[in-house]
Parts: C-alpha cells; sequence; structure tokens
C-alpha cells in the first residue's frame, strides 16, 4: 500500500514546491481503497485532505480505515489546518507513515497527537523513498540551505562550449528536454550575469508541460543585468544577489519586478556574492531544490566552495578540444584535494548519457 502512495507523491513533485510531496491512500480494514490523494499546490489541501474528500465524493466511508502516508501528518495550523486533526475526526483508526516530519512545527507533535486520540501509528515503511523524494526540503529543514544541484551538458572530453562561448546545442533533444523536466521540479534556477550576457536565456520550462514556473535566481556581483533581459517574465520571481551596496541601478531592476539582494562577501572590499550566506537566504525564502545552469566560472566558485550537492551531467559523443570546462577551480596539489563524488544513476538519452552523481556524503543529514 505504501508503494502506491508513493506514486501519488510523485505525482505532485511539479505541483507543490515548497511543500514536500506527499501521496496517502485510505484503505478499509478488509483491503478496500477507500481514496487517495496528494499534496495541492501552496495554500491548497495536503495529501490527507485530498485523500478525505476523495473517498467521502464516493460516498465511502472511512472509519476504522488505516490511512498511508508517505510523511508525518502535520499537527500545526499553516496555510491550512492540521491534518491529525482531520484524520481523527474522520475516525481513521491506524496511520502508516514513512517517516517523520522535519519541520520543527512538526516534528513528532503528528505522530504524538494521533496516539493521544487511540490511533495507532507505525513509522517506517518506504522510508528511504519518501526521504529522496524530498531530498531539497529535508535539505532545507535540516541544514538551513537548498538541496544544490548543478546541470551540465558538455562533450565527452568535459568541454562545455567553445573557446568563442559557442554551446547550441552540444546534446540532443532528448537530453534537453530531460534537462526541463528537472527544471521543472526546482523551486528555483540559478545562472550566473556571465550567463546572461553571453546567452540571454529564458531559463524556464517549456519543452514539457508545466503548470508551475520555478523562481529565478541570478549571481550578478555588480548589478549588470539589461533590462532588455529575457529573465523578467510576468508573474514569475526574480531574485538577484548582488556583492556591492551601492544600490544605483537597483530601481530600475526593481521596478521590472526584480528583488534585488545585497549579499557581499565578508572580507575587506569584497564586491563578490557571499555564495554560502545566498543559500542561506534562498533556504529563508522556502526554496528546497536549486537547480544551477550557470557557466564555468560560476561553477567553479560554487564547487570550490563545497556548495554543489549533486551533479547533473550530459555527455555529448564528440570532442571539442580546447573550449570552456565544465567548472573552474584549483588547481589541486594532490588528488587526495579533489571532491569525491558517488555515481547515483545514468541512463541514455538519445545519443547522450546522463549521469547523476552527488558529492559523497552530501544527502547525509
Amino acid at each position: 500500500m505504501i508503494e502506491r502512495a508513493l506514486e501519488l507523491a510523485r505525482s505532485a513533485r511539479l505541483l507543490c514546491p515548497p511543500n514536500p510531496a506527499v501521496g496517502c491512500l485510505l484503505v478499509s480494514a478488509d483491503g478496500q481503497v477507500l481514496g487517495e490523494g496528494q499534496t495541492q499546490r501552496t495554500g491548497q489541501a495536503h495529501a490527507e485532505v485530498m485523500a478525505l474528500r476523495n473517498a467521502a465524493a464516493r460516498g465511502l466511508s472511512v472509519s476504522g480505515a488505516t490511512a498511508y502516508v508517505t510523511l508525518e501528518p502535520c499537527a500545526h495550523r499553516g496555510r491550512t489546518g492540521p491534518c491529525v486533526e482531520a484524520l481523527a475526526h474522520a475516525g481513521i483508526a491506524r496511520v502508516v507513515a514513512s517517516l517523520e516530519d522535519p519541520d520543527p512545527r512538526v516534528a513528532g507533535s503528528g505522530f504524538a497527537y494521533l496516539r493521544a486520540a487511540g490511533i495507532e501509528v507505525v513509522v517506517g515503511p518506504g522510508a528511504a523513498a519518501s526521504r529522496e523524494l524530498n531530498l531539497g526540503f529535508f535539505s532545507r529543514m535540516l541544514r538551513q540551505r537548498p538541496w544544490v544541484r548543478l546541470k551540465i551538458a558538455a562533450s565527452l572530453d568535459g568541454r562545455t562550449a567553445l573557446e568563442n562561448g559557442q554551446s547550441q546545442w552540444i546534446t540532443g533533444e532528448a537530453a534537453r528536454t530531460d534537462g526541463h523536466a528537472w527544471r521543472a521540479r526546482a523551486c528555483a534556477l540559478l545562472t550566473g550575469i556571465g550567463t546572461v550576457l553571453e546567452d540571454d536565456p529564458q531559463l524556464d520550462v517549456r519543452l514539457l508541460p508545466c503548470d508551475r514556473q520555478p523562481a529565478l535566481v541570478v549571481v550578478d556581483s555588480r548589478l549588470q543585468t539589461p533590462l532588455a533581459a529575457k529573465l523578467f517574465r510576468p508573474q514569475r520571481s526574480l531574485l538577484i544577489y548582488s556583492g556591492q551596496t551601492d544600490g544605483s541601478r537597483a530601481p530600475g531592476l526593481q521596478a521590472l519586478g526584480a528583488t534585488v539582494i545585497p549579499l557581499p562577501e565578508p572580507v575587506p572590499g569584497g564586491q563578490k556574492v557571499d555564495l554560502a550566506a545566498m543559500l542561506r537566504d534562498l533556504a529563508a525564502r522556502e526554496i528546497n531544490e536549486l537547480h544551477i545552469e550557470a557557466g564555468h566560472k560560476l561553477n567553479g566558485s560554487l564547487v570550490r566552495a563545497g556548495l554543489v550537492d549533486e551533479f547533473l551531467v550530459y555527455l555529448a559523443p564528440r570532442l571539442l578540444g580546447h573550449g570552456r570546462s565544465m567548472a573552474e577551480f584549483g588547481p589541486l596539489n594532490s588528488l587526495c584535494e579533489a571532491q569525491q563524488l558517488v555515481f547515483e544513476s545514468s541512463q541514455m538519452l538519445g545519443p547522450d548519457l546522463r549521469i547523476l552523481a552527488r558529492l559523497a556524503g552530501s544527502d547525509a543529514f
């Protein structure tokens, strides 16, 4: 039963950020599925309430039923009411949950409420899958920073562009479409001012259906973002992090809807963005997964600072020779200084190879 609840949770992944993706299945004592649901948009119903509504719409009573849910039901009143109250009032007799909610407003209080109401609680089934599904949410709650994914499209010899900057297109259509699917699941997409000035990207999800466009983040130390940049779109959040406290260009950017955030490095005369502080600020703005598509210099700065958790790399079967690297950092003095990665998965997408690798230990929180 928990596998079906996890399927429901996965179907919510593109819709529900910054809330965690949760699925709920209501099952009678004789094994009949009474209702099912998943997390809706922020401010709308959670999975448990959706499952109760689904059962009610089918004219089915859930009294004495078991609720299989992929995360601890909430016990606090935020944008919506407490799910534990809804379950108790409906007469649910047993709750099987994958794991405890790391949100300090919940963190076991949901289970305590249910047990106090006489409801049996079982915790554990599907825990690893549920945590993996919501790794960004867990990162924000436990580390106070988003889960950071760096996406790179490169040739087999590790070049992301020719020396003259030409990069469209190194990989094929299947890889590009897959990249947009990873964009769609993120809370925010980040790039650097170099990419904005060179490519004028839209940096949106357009190669597949998506009802929710992720927020945009630009690292722009000197506030050089052109007022005519394609990044400016109505009804879309745009955060521009600056390394300078001089805000002479900020009003023009803000007039177009951008939020300009001065966040210089804490060093004498520092004029670059404090990247670690930026991640903390993004977490405070409810960013769970941060998907980065930037140039080799910003990539290198993030890698050098140890701020990248996961690498999403698309390798094309071609050699470019001299050109721009994946990430410019170093040089290292010893191989033992290298950042150790763990290959998570690989998959062929048309002629290209997708590799997902994580910084060793990055998910140990």
